[in-house]
């Protein structure tokens, strides 16, 4: 029968053709959703960086400055921003997407090569697969063997985590009170006391308020609000004042300033390394955006609105040379000047976000390490491991940066601390970068030392500067890096000595057996779930419990928890089971995602587990009870224990810090439980009943 001309049958081009179509749209969908994260990223990550302008210029100590000083204080922002801003963080950094930050850095060269120093969650779980196979590199080499170099980068990266959450701290401090200064501008006949007076209980309530936003389309528009006025602004000025501002692009402009003012000049970088604060944000908070749209936001948007804005400052600056002290708020017009200056106040509020939501970033990386105390952490996305909350660390940084207001209420003093903040993480970064180009990207040794000998030298100027500010606020951030530091390493250091007690008094199988062995311990009628955090063998809490209870129940599960950095685990994949080779005696493995919920109700978890050990027994039946009637006896005794009782146990362990201790023993190990009876456990959830749980106390001799 003819077919009907029109009519054909589907041919293997239509087939390629839907393909084709069906990957345009799904590659038309990433694109619109790298923009929209793009302009997400406005609320969050950059809101450090737009403000900066308010405090930049009044931090530089300026004594008659000329147009050529501010020729070369231009170069140089301009420089900065475009080296440190748009090659350094938006192309090299972004590459390292770890969720972000110094410590995320530390994590990434942990996960390829065998150089932490206590074995985190992460390597638990099947992030072991990321260890490279390829020959390693001398350097790598030398951090595997050497103890003392695997200290050392572990003290670098506490110390660019301990400064970032400094950064935090300081971030909300300086902005906020930088934008109240425009309340100084229209009262030049009131005295500066009087504002100051003023300044500090309006800035103690606008960072209260902080707590009180949410960070949602409002915000964005506010800064973008903000931007856009600024900008304008800034047109209007280099117009009206100094149209020929952009030949200072001309480095030679920097090479002149500092041969006409030698000291001076390098004292002046301490200010001017406040005009890239807030970039580490762009890398810290990678783990709320993807590196494509921090990409795009920045070079499209944040650095060439930040290129003008202090274009139009220095213009307006070049002809009014002695408004430094209120760089940003003398160049606004007076007729739009009040409706600038709630904007600005709305986006130094907004901008305080940027680097609290990094330091969030940074201390859930630490946490998961197992290098800071336990602290409550919330992811807000269920598609990206990296956005996360903490409310406990939330009100510390709101306690510590309201002292800060309160203690150090001049804005000079806040913006010295500020810049030792901002060039040694900067710095900390640098290096930490170097050893990933070299350790895992294998980047051509050329490549690695022209970008460490730019940035580390650049930086390093850059310190140098801001450490001459030590007595007039440097100090702060130190002070508040130390007692970070202190808690880090109190943890480390009590961790440390826990895990090598436990793998030094591990208990073996066939250790179990011998204690099984012996005819006073007894097999009580139960179902007994054992947490232990040993991967390799059990906990020594199951001996002290076995010596002094005589006696484990008849079906015992030992079980232990694994975090792994998915967002939600399988069904299938939620239980792993292990038979051992003694009578009612199994291993259990939970795994669990960041955005899972193990707070299921007690008997949901004990009925899947009872579940999934049963079909691991009718499965895999081993040698010993291959029989159907065996393997039916063996599935009986398992329903018959859980008739008899459930009961949870888990360890409870405290160091005894015994007469023979040393000094500095006492001291880590005490502080550390102290800190240890305060953080969260370590266990999520589970909703057992408190009628089910037993906590099996152990002292661990120091």
């Amino acid at each position: 029968m003819a077919m009907d001309a029109h009519l054909r049958l589907p041919s293997s081009d239509d087939v390629v053709l839907n393909v084709d179509s069906s990957a345009h749209n799904v590659a038309v969908k990433e694109k619109r959703d790298t923009l929209v994260l793009a302009y997400r990223t406005l609320g969050v990550v950059f809101g450090g960086l737009v403000t900066s302008p308010l405090y930049v210029y009044p931090s530089m100590p300026l004594k008659s400055p000329t147009e050529e000083d501010y020729l070369g204080i231009y170069s140089i922002m301009f420089w900065t921003l475009t080296l440190i801003g748009v090659v350094k963080y938006a192309n090299i950094a972004l590459k390292a997407d770890d969720h972000g930050g110094t410590f995320a850095l530390y994590s990434l060269l942990c996960r390829h090569f065998n150089i932490g120093i206590l074995p985190s969650k992460q390597q638990l779980g099947t992030l072991n697969s990321t260890r490279t196979t390829q020959t390693h590199t001398w350097l790598a080499k030398l951090f595997e063997k050497s103890l003392v170099a695997r200290r050392i980068l572990l003290f670098v990266a506490m110390l660019g985590t301990c400064m970032l959450i400094g950064d935090g701290i300081l971030t909300p401090a300086i902005s906020v009170l930088s934008a109240m200064d425009g309340v100084r501008a229209p009262f030049p006949s009131v005295s500066k006391l009087g504002i100051n007076m003023a300044r500090q209980p309006l800035s103690v309530s606008q960072r209260l308020l902080l707590d009180t936003m949410s960070f949602t389309n409002t915000s964005r528009s506010t800064l973008c609000s903000y931007l856009d006025l600024s900008v304008l602004v800034a047109k209007i000025c280099i117009i009206h004042h100094y149209p020929s501002i952009f030949k200072a692009l001309s480095p030679h402009y920097i090479f002149r300033f500092f041969w006409r003012n030698g000291k001076s000049g390098w004292l002046l970088l301490g200010g001017t390394v406040l005009c890239i604060t807030g970039s580490e944000a762009m890398f810290a908070d990678l783990g709320h955006f993807n590196p494509r749209s921090i990409q795009l936001a920045f070079l499209f948007t944040i650095y060439p609105s930040l290129v003008l804005t202090y274009a139009g400052q220095t213009a307006y600056l070049i002809k009014n040379p002695n408004d430094h002290d209120d760089g940003f708020y003398k160049f606004i017009p007076t007729a739009v000047y009040w409706p600038i200056f709630v904007i600005a106040t709305l986006a130094a509020i907004v901008a305080s976000q940027s680097l609290i939501s990094a330091t969030f970033s940074v201390i859930k990386q630490s946490v998961v390490l197992d290098y800071f105390p336990r602290v409550k952490i919330v992811h807000t996305s269920h598609n990206k491991e990296g956005e996360v909350y903490s409310p406990e660390v939330n009100y510390i940084l709101m306690v510590l940066c309201v002292a800060v207001i309160l203690i150090f209420g001049d804005g000079k003093d806040i913006g010295n601390a500020f810049g030792v903040v901002v060039s040694l993480v900067m710095l900390i970064t640098t290096i930490l970068l170097t050893l990933v180009m070299i350790m895992i990207w294998r980047t051509p040794v050329a490549l690695v030392a022209l970008y460490f000998l730019v940035f580390f030298v650049m930086e390093g100027v850059y310190v140098s500067a801001v450490f001459t500010k030590f007595a007039e606020g440097g100090w702060i951030p130190f002070a508040i890096s130390l007692i970070l530091a202190f808690i880090m390493f109190g943890w480390f250091y009590g961790r440390q000595r826990k895990v090598d007690y436990e793998v030094t008094h591990k208990i073996t199988f066939e250790r179990l057996q011998e204690l099984l062995a012996d005819c006073s311990v007894q097999r009580v009628p139960g179902l007994c779930f054992f947490y232990t955090n040993i991967q390799d063998g059990l906990t020594p809490i199951l001996g002290h419990y076995i010596k002094n209870m005589k006696s484990l129940h008849k079906v015992t599960i030992f079980t232990t928890l694994r975090y792994l950095l998915v967002p939600k685990v399988a069904p299938n994949e939620r239980f792993v089971i292990r038979k051992s080779n003694l009578k009612g005696i199994y291993c259990c493995v939970i795994q669990y995602g960041y955005a899972d919920a193990l707070n299921m109700e007690g008997d949901d978890f004990v009925s899947q587990v009872i579940n999934s050990l049963t079909t691991h027994i009718k499965n895999f039946p081993d040698s010993l009870s291959s029989e159907s009637q065996e393997i039916g006896e063996e599935v009986s005794s398992l329903k018959e224990a859980r008739c008899a009782g459930v009961v949870h146990v888990r360890g409870k362990t405290r160091f005894y810090i015994g007469l023979n201790c040393g000094w500095f023993d006492k001291i880590m190990l005490s502080f550390y439980e102290v800190l240890h009876s305060n953080c969260r456990s370590g266990l999520p959830a589970l909703g057992v009943s408190l009628q089910h749980r037993i906590e099996v106390g152990m002292l661990y001799e120091a």
